[in-house]
C-alpha cells in the first residue's frame, strides 16, 4: 500500500511547525497503516505521542456521534427530517427549516448571540431557538454551521429523553466496541489543546465553547476518540464490516450521495461531499476545528483518519488550512494512483 504523498504532506505538517505532531492511518481495503509523527505538548513542556491517545474531535463529532443517531431514529421511523423543526421544538417560531435543512446546513439560520460564551446552557438553547432565518438561503445555500447539529441533537433528546451525549455513547460507541471513544476521557489520555501561562493547558476538555457550556447536551463537539477509533468507525461506513444495529449497509450507501434540497450542493446528511467527477461515486469526509479529519472514499475503499491537536499552543493558526487542503489533495492523488488503472 502507498500514501507516499499522504505521508510527506504530514511530515510537512510537523516539520514545518504547524502542528505539534499527528497520529493518522490509512486505509485500502483490507490493509491499514497507522503512525504517529510529532509530539502530543509542546508547552509548557515537550511531550511525546503514545499510543491510544484520544484527540478532541471537535465537529468530528457530528458524523460519528449526533449523526449517525438521527439516520437511526430516521429508519425506525422515530425521526421525520422533512418536517419542520418546529413540530419537535416549539420554541423554534419558524415553520419552514425542516430537519434535513439543519443536516445539510441549508437552513438559513444566521444572527450573533451576544455573550454567548458567558451563557448558561438553558439560556444558550433558548437563544439559538429564537435566531433570525435568512429566506433568501433556506434552501438555497450550504452556510456551514454547528446550530444545526446542535438542534438535531435537542430533537434527538425529546424523542429519546435522553442527552444526545449518552444517546452517541450507548447507540454508537458501545455497539461498535471503540476501545477508546469517550465524552469524559481520562485527562493524562487526551491529547492537549491550548495552553497560555494565565490559563494553564486545556488537556481532557473538550475545546469548543459551546461544548464547554452544553456539557452532554452538545451535539456538535464534545468527543474524545483515537485513531483506533475512527479506523473501526471508517470500517463500518466503507461497508467492510456491518452492524446494522447501528447503521445498515443500506443507510450507509445513501450518505454518498446530495442530500440537499436541490440535490446540486454538495452536502450528504451530516457528511460533506468531494465529487470526482460525474461517473463516479463522491467521496464523505467530514473537517474539525482542532485539527482532525476523516476521508471515505467507498468505490475505492481508502480512508483517511488523521488526527492532530493544530490549535496548540494557541488556536490562531494561519497556515493550517491551506495546508489540511494540500493534505486532502495528496490523499485524494494517492486514492486515484493505488486504483487500477490509476497514474504511475
Amino acid at each position: 500500500m502507498s500514501f507516499e504523498r499522504t505521508k510527506t504532506e504530514i511530515q510537512r505538517l510537523v516539520a514545518e511547525k504547524i502542528i505539534p505532531g499527528a497520529s493518522y492511518a490509512v486505509i485500502q481495503g483490507n490493509r491499514v497503516e497507522q503512525a504517529q509523527v510529532g509530539v502530543a505538548e509542546l508547552k509548557p513542556e515537550i511531550k511525546p505521542l503514545w499510543p491510544h491517545a484520544v484527540y478532541d474531535l471537535a465537529s468530528v463529532t457530528k458524523v460519528v456521534g449526533t449523526t449517525t443517531v438521527a439516520l437511526q431514529l430516521m429508519a425506525a421511523g422515530q425521526l421525520a427530517i422533512e418536517r419542520p423543526v418546529h413540530d419537535y421544538l416549539p420554541a423554534f417560531e419558524n415553520r419552514q427549516v425542516t430537519v434535513l435543512n439543519l443536516m445539510t446546513h441549508t437552513s438559513g439560520i444566521s444572527g450573533y448571540i451576544q455573550n454567548r460564551n458567558a451563557l448558561p446552557a438553558d439560556e444558550l438553547l433558548a437563544a439559538i431557538q429564537k435566531l433570525p432565518i435568512s429566506q433568501a438561503n433556506l434552501n438555497h445555500r450550504v452556510i456551514y454551521t454547528d446550530l444545526g447539529l446542535i438542534l438535531t441533537g435537542m430533537i434527538i433528546e425529546k424523542i429519546l429523553d435522553q442527552s444526545i451525549q449518552t444517546a452517541v455513547t450507548e447507540r454508537v460507541l458501545q455497539p461498535l466496541g471503540l476501545p477508546d471513544a469517550t465524552f469524559k476521557p481520562v485527562v493524562a489520555q487526551a491529547v492537549p489543546t491550548t495552553y497560555s501561562p494565565k490559563n494553564g493547558l486545556l488537556q481532557g476538555v473538550v475545546h469548543d465553547p459551546k461544548g464547554q457550556i452544553l456539557g452532554e447536551h452538545c451535539g456538535s463537539a464534545g468527543l474524545f476518540a483515537s485513531v483506533d477509533d475512527l479506523v473501526q468507525f471508517a470500517k463500518l461506513m466503507l461497508g467492510q464490516v456491518t452492524n446494522p444495529g447501528v447503521l445498515t449497509p443500506a443507510t450507509i450507501e445513501s450518505l454518498y450521495h446530495d442530500w440537499t434540497p436541490n440535490h446540486h450542493l454538495r452536502r450528504s446528511f451530516g457528511w460533506n461531499l468531494w465529487h470526482m467527477g460525474s461517473e463516479r461515486t463522491p467521496i464523505i469526509f467530514h473537517t474539525g476545528y482542532t485539527g482532525t479529519l476523516l476521508m471515505l472514499d467507498r468505490e475505492s475503499q481508502s480512508a483517511l483518519v488523521f488526527l492532530s491537536n493544530r490549535v496548540h499552543p494557541v488556536a490562531h493558526n494561519a497556515n493550517f488550512l491551506p495546508a489540511r487542503r494540500r493534505l486532502i489533495a495528496a490523499w485524494i492523488a494517492d486514492v486515484v494512483n493505488n486504483q487500477p488503472g490509476g497514474l504511475v
